[in-house]
């Protein structure tokens, strides 16, 4: 005899055996890649902490600086770099040290400031004498020409001497570096450095409007 129920189902009816759940296994792969992402994270965390610590206030170009020319407060900007020490800029604390030094190479605004774009030694190196020669602009092989620069100089024909005799001499040519130029009335004033050996031949052309000068290499 079977009893029925209120769901209608026969309490003879036999009983479903309840259903076990089965846990899921962990793939060993992805529990790797699990503990690599976390590493990951770690690090990135510590190189974002790294970088701000790293952070540090260095010197920087304010306006352009020509070679040769001593740099002064003006000619610098203090800027705050994060990560800046793999380009070795100069930290701020040096300031008074650089004010000391020259440019070796031409500074452009907005760059930062390094031990090898600076210089201590003279421009007049030693074997060395300062000339200056007052020439046209025209007769100055460039717009504007900056301390460093090399030149050669050399001897024009002497216009006093008959067609023979200029015909026969060849120019001299006397190797030079650019000091600085200035202005002077319609004229361009070029100091030069020149072998102590060259400055006499050099004056006595000078003086009779025989020199040429060439740019061979700017700085």
């Amino acid at each position: 005899m079977s009893v029925a129920t209120r769901n209608g189902i026969s309490a003879d009816a036999p009983i479903a055996p309840p259903r076990v759940v089965r846990q899921r296994r962990i793939r060993p792969g992805l529990l790797g890649l699990a503990v690599l992402l976390i590493a990951l994270g770690g690090l990135g965390s510590a190189f974002a902490v790294a970088s701000v610590r790293s952070t540090g206030s260095y010197l920087a170009v304010a306006r352009p600086v020509e070679v040769g020319q001593q740099l002064t407060a003006d000619d610098l900007i203090t800027v705050r770099v994060s990560g800046g020490q793999e380009l070795r800029p100069i930290p701020t604390r040096r300031l008074e040290e650089v004010l000391e030094l020259r440019a070796a190479v031409r500074l452009a605004p907005g760059t930062l400031l390094t031990d090898a774009q600076l210089t201590d030694a003279p421009l007049l190196g030693p074997g060395q004498q300062q000339l200056a020669l007052g020439l046209k602009p025209s007769r100055v092989p460039a717009p504007t020409l900056h301390p460093g620069d090399k030149v050669l100089l050399f001897s024009t024909p002497d216009r006093s001497a008959n067609a023979d005799d200029g015909a026969r001499g060849g120019a001299t040519r006397f190797e030079a570096t650019v000091i600085d130029t200035t202005p002077d009335n319609n004229d361009v004033v070029v100091y030069l450095a020149l072998a102590v050996r060259d400055v006499p031949a050099v004056v006595v052309l000078a003086a009779d409007d025989r020199i040429a000068l060439v740019l061979t290499e700017a700085a």
